[in-house]
């Protein structure tokens, strides 16, 4: 019982914290339960279908095609197809972590796992499309331009400021996540 309340003190810190503030203000109480409640049920759509794929990718790729295509010898090839399939995925940044985890498993370059998150959360195939609609082809296309090499920078910086070690437990860390 001790190690559940430990591993879930913060999910029941707030419950805790939602039952009192409906006990003060019934409204707002009510409020908070159904926002959890949309995000719950947002997060049922979205998570089924990234583990799905996840397994199938775990089973289908082999490590050494991943290692070959994504992995520290991998070059420019790796970083336009960490931009590619960040591009091409759906939902929300959340069901990119997971990925990431299994792009560990496999072998992929650190800084091609931080470009395949960075493009997820910028560089979405759906949300360009809108950006050309919505703001016109110059502003989405800038912010492209602007994006891509940002987001490549980052990760090189951020893999160098990482020392070997600190990566190697980050690489482990996601070994026994299973």
């Amino acid at each position: 019982m001790k190690k559940f309340i430990k591993r879930y003190k913060f999910f029941l810190l707030t419950i805790i914290v939602t039952l009192i503030v409906a006990v003060i203000n019934l409204n707002i109480g009510l409020k908070s339960l159904s926002i959890a409640a949309y995000s719950f049920k947002e997060m049922a759509l979205v998570i089924p279908p990234v583990f799905i794929l996840l397994g199938l990718l775990d089973v289908w790729v082999p490590r050494e095609t991943m290692i070959k295509y994504m992995g520290e010898k991998s070059g420019l090839k790796g970083i336009v197809l960490a931009i590619i399939l960040g591009s091409a995925a759906a939902g929300p940044l959340y069901g990119a972590f997971p990925i990431a985890a299994v792009f560990m498993k496999k072998g992929v370059k650190f800084s091609n796992i931080l470009i395949f998150i960075g493009a997820w959360s910028t560089t979405k195939i759906p949300m360009f499309l809108f950006e050309m609609s919505a703001l016109g082809t110059k502003f989405a296309v800038t912010r492209l331009i602007v994006d891509i090499p940002g987001i490549i920078i980052i990760a090189y910086i951020l893999e160098l400021m990482l020392s070997k070690n600190e990566k190697i437990k980050i690489y482990k860390n996601a070994e026994l996540a299973d």
